[in-house]
């Protein structure tokens, strides 16, 4: 069933940012209704955002009647998310005060689904005390607030005051209006990514992993109401959306310290990172440089992370992932025992559709209890639902 974003845009610049917001919320088969102030219209027409929303545009508390709805009531009881971008200092400070003097400050007094303010104003202006008192005053109130950007406003000043980006924006209303409670009060931990064991400065041992299953379990652990610490070795993605605590580490004893001096605190933890099995022996302070002879490193094993983890474990579901090349089932029932796992991920990275840097997987997973379960090719993020799925069903049994 689709979702329904209420947006208001307010009277500034950025308010022509607002139509992007629209189309790309549209693309997501989210329906919109905007509310526009009469000072909004002098920047982008009512006809603009009615044309991209397909739907009516309210300005006028007292437009001619068309049907027997309170349109400010009938409005506000639509929405799942209310929106507010661009947020004016004047729209803030009236939301903040109780003022409802036209269509948008009206309808926001009348809803009960969650309001998001992006605001964007002159660095000035929004650096000002009583603007900062009136977010604050929201803050407390519940209202949630996507931060402004950074850079060169339209009135020539460089500071804060630039409207979040259109795609940030949609990405937080996604995530709000697909947010569940499944995993309310939850301590979640995720590793995703390689990591790096340096040879020299400029020369390291790693691995192909991308981080994109290890993102995707984060992310999804967010959107099922987890709070969520991801430690993540070097990868080229972005945060995702909703991450409580980021940990970027390199080495292998990195993350080894970053999990472990956390792990107590945590019901689940997931260890899909690609950890170096091994590490040179000796680090060079300089640069190799290359000679007429072989180079030999000698090498020296890392901790076992996840082994680690199993002795320590006490309430915590503890998850690992088996990326194998050869006897995938042998390989991980061994892992799973010896690392006294609640179940492993198993995926076979010959297998078309599986493994590193593609955004499908193609797993088995093995239960302490001996049950395997074959999953059909998914995508990452339908794969990290299915990987929850389990978990709370193994928590309900603890």
């Amino acid at each position: 069933m689709s979702k329904t974003v209420v947006l208001g845009v307010s009277g500034g610049i950025a308010a022509y940012k607002a139509c992007d917001v629209v189309s790309r919320l549209r693309k997501e088969n989210i329906q919109v209704n905007v509310i526009m102030t009469k000072h909004a219209t002098e920047f982008v027409s009512a006809l603009t955002f009615q044309s991209i929303s397909q739907n009516p545009v309210a300005v006028e508390m007292f437009e001619p009647v068309t049907n027997w709805d309170i349109e400010h009531i009938s409005l506000a009881k639509k929405a799942d998310i209310f929106l507010i971008a661009p947020a004016t200092a004047n729209i803030i400070g009236k939301i903040a005060n109780g003022i409802a003097d036209d269509m948008l400050s009206t309808t926001v007094m009348a809803t009960k689904a969650p309001v998001v303010i992006a605001p964007a104003m002159n660095t000035n202006m929004y650096e000002n005390p009583v603007t900062q008192a009136n977010i604050q005053k929201l803050k407390d109130s519940g209202y949630i607030f996507i931060e402004p950007g950074y850079g060169r406003l339209a009135c020539g000043d460089l500071g804060p005051g630039k409207l979040a980006e259109p795609d940030l924006i949609v990405e937080n209303i996604k995530f709000l209006l697909n947010k569940t409670d499944e995993l309310k009060g939850k301590n979640v931990l995720v590793t995703a990514g390689p990591t790096q064991e340096a040879i020299d400065p400029v020369r390291y041992i790693t691995n192909k992993s991308t981080g994109k299953m290890g993102y995707a379990l984060a992310y999804q652990a967010a959107l099922m109401g987890a709070k969520v610490t991801l430690v993540t070795g070097p990868t080229n993605l972005e945060i995702p959306f909703g991450i409580s605590e980021v940990i970027k580490v390199k080495s292998a004893q990195q993350m080894y310290e970053a999990v472990t001096s956390s792990f107590d605190e945590m019901d689940i933890v997931i260890k899909s990172a690609a950890v170096a099995d091994y590490k040179p022996k000796n680090i060079s302070d300089s640069k190799i440089k290359k000679s007429d002879s072989d180079l030999v490193l000698e090498l020296d094993r890392n901790k076992d992370i996840l082994f680690e983890l199993g002795k320590l474990k006490t309430k915590q579901v503890l998850v690992g992932f088996a990326a194998e090349t050869d006897d995938l089932i042998a390989n991980a029932q061994k892992k799973l025992a010896k690392k006294n796992l609640d179940f492993i991920v198993a995926n076979d990275l010959k297998q078309e559709g599986a493994g590193f840097a593609g955004d499908t997987n193609i797993v088995k997973l093995l239960f302490a209890d001996g049950d395997i379960e074959e999953l059909p090719i998914m995508t990452k993020n339908q794969l990290s639902k299915e990987i929850y799925d389990k978990i709370i069903y193994i928590m309900k049994q603890k």
